[in-house]
């Protein structure tokens, strides 16, 4: 193959990657305005974890705001991060096009199954965070507040909007980013990086390193970090037999 030849390939595959990249970037465009106008019922849903662990404690609770463009800034955060959430499976789908065509038949078939799984655990961490991890820290925060008995003054929360739909937007970010261990580790033990054996030796440093990692990802409250690191740690334990299932079936194409 000729210069010229090899040169034009990759300029074919640079177009290829740019145009995978615009249709990625106008279907989340697209979406974040469709998600603009629904973002007040976002807004609810996201909402609702606080709402439900409030309703039944006798105050009147509200979320303020204290700045004239803090509702709007935090509904166009709300929509965009949404329509990311939405859009995460088609931008996988363009990247598995452009990286397909490249692959042999045994690559594909040993990749797309991560594909798949990355959206799923994302998900499934959000699912956490939202129907249990957040409710818990609500009732943990709120029980720090005071009647004025013996602090002369009571204190009660004002949640303010946007600080609480930061706070539960980086939590579910958190916990879907969390979640790809095991597609990470498998993907290592794919290349030969790691084995079964390595992580098994290492579990007593892995066990500090996610507690270490929980703490900096959640706020300082030991319900979000416990919630974290307990799942990364039965993730990473399943991990070893995904790695474990790997090296057995890597044997056998090796004997066969």
């Amino acid at each position: 193959m000729t210069h010229d030849e090899n040169e034009g390939g990759f300029i074919s595959h640079l177009a290829e990657l740019r145009k995978r990249l615009i249709h990625s970037f106008i279907f989340l465009i697209i979406f974040f305005i469709g998600c603009y106008f629904f973002a007040e019922h976002i807004y609810g849903f996201l909402v609702e974890p606080f709402a439900e662990a409030v309703k039944d404690d006798g105050s009147n609770r509200r979320l303020i705001f204290t700045a004239l463009q803090e509702t709007f800034l935090t509904y166009l955060k709300v929509s965009f991060f949404t329509a990311f959430f939405v859009t995460c499976p088609y931008i996988l789908m363009q990247v598995w096009k452009f990286i397909a065509p490249g692959l042999y038949k045994h690559e594909k078939i040993a990749i797309l199954p991560y594909l798949i799984l990355t959206p799923i655990l994302f998900f499934l961490g959000g699912m956490l965070v939202y129907y249990l991890i957040m409710p818990l820290a609500i009732k943990f925060f709120l029980s720090f507040e005071s009647t004025g008995l013996s602090t002369n003054l009571p204190i009660q929360l004002e949640a303010k909007v946007n600080e609480y739909l930061s706070l539960i937007m980086k939590l579910i970010f958190a916990f879907g980013i969390s979640f790809q261990l095991p597609v990470v580790l498998s993907l290592l033990a794919r290349v030969g990086l790691i084995d079964s054996e390595f992580l098994k030796k290492r579990r007593k440093y892995v066990v500090v390193i996610i507690f270490s990692a929980a703490a900096l990802l959640t706020p300082p409250d030991p319900i979000t970090q416990i919630g974290l690191a307990i799942p990364l740690l039965i993730l990473y334990e399943l991990s070893i037999f995904s790695v474990k299932f790997i090296e057995n079936k890597n044997l056998k194409n090796s004997d066969a």
